[in-house]
């Protein structure tokens, strides 16, 4: 068995892939060659921790100042085990700190070159710790709005959320600070991958759903959801949250409440395709 058969496939973003050849007619390919030796790095740290919860992962994506990890993880980890995985990025940057003191008494490199990589070192942890999806800072944050509201809230709010803060920070360096065209550029990629995964958030619901219904959803708690007799199923969906198990509570028109389980709800979507039925009509089909 090859070492290789342990490694994620990595892909270089064509964003990233412009900048080498930017960085090749300006002479400045020494610099990029940090940046991309520290966002290896980094993404080194997200990977080690994910393969140490098991985590199935297809291949990592990198462009400048940063990279994606993608998984077949949709959801359905411990809300503690994401940041965990989350935080093992940054956390590879407190190492570089570590070795780049230890190299200014050793003299293991140039002074020159220290500072370049303190520099880039720093810029890199600030920029991947901004609140904005996906970056780190963006990831943690939806962690913690899925601790309290429901999933599908959560990762809509931290969309568009992170479409206001590029397009603020776009602004800022437009009208406020000396104009830099690599800022730009990946204020406006960040931007549009953020517009990307907006189109793409049905289908991001959908695999959070699908994978409660096969099972792999870690429970901790149980939280009771009140619905209407005449609401959709995926209306009753939308208040699913992380980490809990939920009891749906149905108020007939006649006041009659009566209660089903989310697994009855999943199987009738799902198994049954009853994509248009109610609740209503979910819980007389069971019984």
């Amino acid at each position: 068995m090859t070492f290789h058969k342990y490694l994620p496939k990595i892909h270089i973003h064509p964003v990233l892939m412009i900048f080498i050849g930017i960085s090749l007619i300006t002479g400045t390919f020494m610099e990029l060659s940090i940046i991309i030796a520290i966002v290896l790095f980094h993404e080194l740290g997200h990977f080690i921790m994910a393969k140490f919860f098991d985590w199935r992962i297809k291949s990592i994506m990198l462009w400048v100042f940063g990279g994606v990890m993608d998984t077949d993880e949709h959801g359905n980890r411990p809300l503690r085990e994401e940041a965990l995985v989350t935080i093992a990025g940054p956390f590879q940057h407190m190492i570089i700190y570590i070795i780049l003191y230890f190299s200014t008494h050793v003299e293991i490199f140039p002074l020159s070159v220290v500072e370049l990589i303190f520099y880039y070192n720093t810029a890199i942890l600030i920029f991947n710790l901004l609140p904005i999806w996906p970056l780190d800072g963006g990831k943690l944050l939806f962690l913690c709005l899925s601790g309290y509201f429901p999933y599908k809230k959560a990762y809509h709010s931290v969309i568009i959320f992170s479409m206001i803060t590029c397009l603020l920070l776009l602004l800022v360096q437009l009208f406020l600070f000396p104009f830099t065209l690599s800022a730009f550029f990946i204020m406006l990629f960040l931007f549009m991958e953020n517009r990307s995964d907006w189109k793409q958030r049905y289908y991001v619901f959908i695999r959070f759903l699908l994978k409660r219904y096969e099972g792999n959803a870690p429970i901790k708690d149980v939280h009771p959801v009140n619905v209407l007799a005449e609401n959709t199923l995926m209306d009753v969906f939308n208040t699913f949250m992380r980490e809990k198990k939920h009891s749906i509570y149905i108020t007939f028109p006649d006041n009659q409440r009566k209660s089903i389980d989310e697994a009855d709800c999943l199987r009738s979507y799902f198994h049954d395709k009853h994509y248009d039925k109610t609740v209503g009509e979910v819980f007389n089909y069971i019984n």
